[in-house]
């Protein structure tokens, strides 16, 4: 259901469709395992340099997970990583989209295997000043890797910003650990030179829940999108614990050195962004927790959220909407946040579709993004540099920076000529 954000379910149709119209095309297409094209993630434009590193707190489903980025110092032998952190996250996506994993392999490989992210792994920390936090949400069906475009960007403004993978089973995929059985640990014969906490532990892959025959969909998302804002505040929480330097234990025992983030981050800004179910996330995190001081939802989808949240909300929102996506009743559910005393703000950037906001629109060819609709009408850098710099513009605004963002105020008020102030959805008094 192309309404739900992450990576479009239209994939299935569209490829069996093609396969079927010509399976010789289609063939070239899925086969081997190289890179379709030299496509990739646009690199950051801020003054920073970006590095990134994975977090996971306590093993178990209930611990906080995210990858974060951050200003770092450059470096001549920077990796980069990879975009999909493995193979367990494709066979996610194909769950989610409902197509063979063996398949979809060989499809994913040739499209996305040799797609790295915009940032240093594990890069050493390097800020000049205290930096705003940002808690980054995803879409149904992604995962904490897909928005790279976004967060690299934010991080090399001088952000701190940490993408929650998501554990309500609206992720593609994720993971965790369990401790080992008895039998596990007798059956275990590997010598080892030294013991490790993980020596007793168990990866454990949770995949995408689809929706049940007779099962109301309203309920299942209503109850995921208010575990998904606990895991941004969360996430949050483990952030302001580093922050004042607390020890704390990173169960994927990265080599980033977290002790150097202490006294790193300024708590009195922070703010939460999302996309999708991400943007419903937005919306309940800031009704939540008051330390979110503002919010931005990109092609936000409303149907998770209670009616009676809406008037609880008392921080700033912008609503960054892509001209293909939205609906009047959607669009009638932003417009009960309206205010007159706090400022909600709501364009949308012309010629974009659904996912023009995650890093799927870099990583393919004008005609199979078009086909497979991971790509609009407008350039996809275009597209994500004016919500990158609206979006920057709403932050210092509302967060009180003191930076040069507000350059790009009038993109706020929608002042482009790939922006429309509001909405290009035309509202019948019926939708509302």
């Amino acid at each position: 259901m192309l309404s739900h954000g992450g990576f479009v379910r239209l994939l299935v149709k569209r490829t069996n469709e093609w396969a079927r119209t010509d399976q010789r095309r289609y063939t070239l297409f899925a086969m081997g395992n190289t890179c379709s094209n030299h496509l990739g993630i646009p690199p950051a434009k801020g003054p920073h340099a970006v590095g990134c590193t994975d977090f996971m707190m306590d093993h178990t489903v209930k611990g906080s997970f995210f990858r974060l980025y951050y200003p770092c110092l450059e470096t001549e032998k920077a990796e980069k990583p990879d975009w999909v952190p493995c193979r367990e996250y494709f066979n996610g996506l194909a769950d989610f989209m409902k197509i063979n994993r063996s398949l979809s392999e060989r499809i994913f490989n040739y499209l996305f295997g040799c797609s790295k992210i915009p940032a240093s792994m594990d890069a050493p920390f390097k800020s000049n000043e205290k930096c705003p936090v940002i808690i980054f949400s995803h879409g149904l069906g992604a995962f904490r890797t897909l928005y790279s475009a976004i967060c690299a960007e934010l991080a090399s403004q001088g952000f701190i910003v940490a993408s929650v993978e998501h554990r309500d089973q609206s992720a593609s995929a994720t993971y965790y650990f369990r401790e080992k059985t008895e039998s596990e640990k007798a059956k275990d014969k590997k010598p080892k030179t030294s013991a490790s906490a993980e020596d007793n532990l168990v990866k454990e892959w949770m995949y995408y829940r689809a929706l049940r025959h007779g099962e109301s969909e309203f309920a299942l998302r209503n109850k995921q999108v208010k575990q998904r804002a606990d895991e941004c505040i969360l996430a949050l929480d483990k952030l302001i614990e580093i922050n004042s330097g607390i020890p704390v234990q990173n169960v994927l025992q990265t080599p980033f050195d977290w002790t150097t983030l202490e006294n790193s981050m300024d708590l009195c800004r922070i703010a939460v962004v999302g996309h999708s179910f991400g943007g419903a996330t937005v919306i309940e995190a800031l009704c939540k927790e008051v330390k979110f001081k503002c919010g931005v939802a990109l092609d936000a989808w409303m149907f998770p959220l209670d009616d009676e949240i809406f008037p609880r909300v008392k921080q700033p929102i912008f609503f960054i909407n892509s001209e293909k996506f939205q609906w009047a009743g959607n669009i009638s559910r932003m417009n009960k946040l309206e205010s007159a005393v706090i400022q909600r703000k709501m364009i949308t950037i012309r010629g974009t579709v659904h996912q023009s906001f995650p890093d799927f629109t870099f990583l393919t060819g004008n005609w199979i993004g078009k086909l497979m609709k991971l790509k609009g009408e407008i350039d996809p850098e275009i597209a994500i540099d004016l919500s990158n710099k609206a979006t920057l513009a709403f932050l210092q605004r509302h967060l009180g920076l003191d930076k040069n963002f507000d350059q790009w105020d009038p993109l706020i008020d929608g002042q482009d000529d790939n922006l429309i102030q509001g909405t290009n959805v035309t509202m019948l008094q019926s939708a509302i």
